[in-house]
């Protein structure tokens, strides 16, 4: 186990942030506009996200940097700033954690269809190469590899990250199949699992796709294959749309409600992804029998 998952777990079990997007569109970000460019241009509103979360009690926050590859970036005309976009998103989320929290550097999916031959499996590990590389030059303690459905790219990305010498994390997002336990791509948790294991994840997770609720079942799913640390970042349930925008109807305590059983099943890293927020943070928090202060 990486020295620093080791840490981590030592005390019991991690209590990971919440939703980024949703949060800096509720602080202005227009839908449609990738989130990574705020890192530049409204610093000061990705800064008040990564703060509130610690202020909950989130022992790792991520950063926003889940679209700053050069192929994403590419398709809305900035590839130009990768570095400064990758850079800043490690930067805002240090001095927001202020010691206070680990900051992992969120790597999220490069938009590009590696069954379509859009890109070559060289060409996307150099791409995710090119990202984790800045953010762990930039002081990131970690790198999520989240919200993955291809199980060929994760690979490609997890060993690209390993190269940095960081702890890896490497989640999928399971939303589809008779029993939603299959990622878009047909990709089941075990296959996962082994898949991103072989690759050299240091942890495995779930994060979006679904509500909590569903999360129990990946993660036995999970545990039938693999000992390995689980994170967890389930949604706020399913979204409505509302004017054009999704709504999540959750509660934080409905939320909450499963972490007991999701730690007792074997879960060491928990926290939410779509429509949570730090009040979900400070739920999870409740659910453990922490304070915000004793979470932190």
């Amino acid at each position: 186990m990486h020295p620093v998952i080791k840490q981590l777990t030592a005390t019991g079990p991690v209590v990971l942030d919440g939703a980024w997007g949703t949060e800096l569109q509720a602080r202005g970000l227009p839908v449609g506009v990738l989130p990574d460019i705020w890192n530049v241009d409204n610093p000061q509103a990705v800064w008040e996200v990564a703060r509130s979360y610690v202020e909950a009690g989130s022992q790792i926050i991520l950063t926003n940097t889940f679209g700053a590859n050069r192929f994403n970036l590419k398709r809305y005309g900035l590839d130009d700033r990768l570095e400064a976009i990758n850079r800043q998103g490690v930067a805002i989320s240090k001095k927001a954690a202020n010691g206070k929290a680990k900051v992992f550097a969120s790597v999220g999916p490069s938009g590009a269809m590696l069954v379509l031959g859009e890109i070559t499996n060289e060409e996307l590990e150099n791409i995710f190469g090119e990202q984790t590389a800045i953010l762990a030059e930039a002081g990131a303690d970690g790198i999520v590899v989240e919200t993955m459905s291809d199980l060929t790219e994760a690979q490609l990305a997890v060993r690209a990250a390993k190269r940095t010498g960081l702890p890896v994390v490497a989640c999928m997002a399971f939303q589809a199949g008779k029993n939603f336990d299959r990622t878009i791509m047909g990709v089941s948790c075990a296959q996962a699992a082994q898949g991103l294991l072989e690759a050299g994840a240091d942890v495995i997770g779930a994060n979006c796709g679904r509500g909590i609720e569903s999360f129990v079942d990946l993660l036995r799913q999970f545990r039938q294959v693999t000992l390995a640390p689980v994170w967890l970042k389930p949604n706020a349930g399913m979204p409505e749309l509302v004017e054009g925008r999704p709504v999540y109807r959750t509660l934080p305590e409905e939320f909450a409600a499963h972490v007991p059983q999701l730690v007792a099943e074997g879960a060491q890293f928990i926290g939410g992804c779509c429509g949570t927020n730090p009040e979900f943070v400070r739920a999870i928090c409740r659910a453990l029998g922490r304070s915000a202060a004793g979470c932190a």
